[in-house]
């Protein structure tokens, strides 16, 4: 793992760990609820604790069950193709309901989906294993 930032002092210290503190509580709701990107949320809380408190950094770094997929992301870019799968699926029904009962213009929607579709693409094209090299 890679050094952690200086830790930042005074009022904003408490501001980022609530922050940190909020984003995991999301986190976890999106292990078990649909639609909630509990990854990103966790990410953030991880990027939060880690200018605001080592001990919950470290905490959400090296859980047995969070942890993972936080790694993958923070050591090597990499976004399991599982997740990738249900994050595109998502994004394409948000779309279809968006465009079916939400959306009248179709320049709204014609900009909506275009940058969904950048999304989409963004994350699809993530790695999504790790090749570890052999140390033999």
């Amino acid at each position: 793992m890679s050094e952690l930032p200086k830790t930042i002092c005074g009022p904003f210290r408490y501001v980022l760990l609530g922050v940190g503190i909020f984003c995991t509580a999301l986190g976890i709701a999106g292990i078990v609820l649909p639609g909630i990107p509990g990854t990103l949320f966790l990410l953030i809380a991880v990027w939060a604790f880690s200018r605001s408190s080592e001990r919950f950094h470290l905490w959400i770094y090296n859980h047995p069950h969070f942890g993972r997929g936080v790694r993958a992301w923070h050591e090597h870019g990499v976004i399991p193709t599982r997740a990738k799968i249900a994050a595109v699926a998502m994004i394409s029904f948000s779309f279809a309901v968006l465009w079916g009962f939400v959306l009248e213009d179709w320049r709204l929607a014609a900009a909506t989906g275009a940058t969904l579709a950048l999304v989409a693409t963004w994350i699809a094209t993530r790695p999504g294993a790790v090749k570890l090299e052999d140390p033999a």
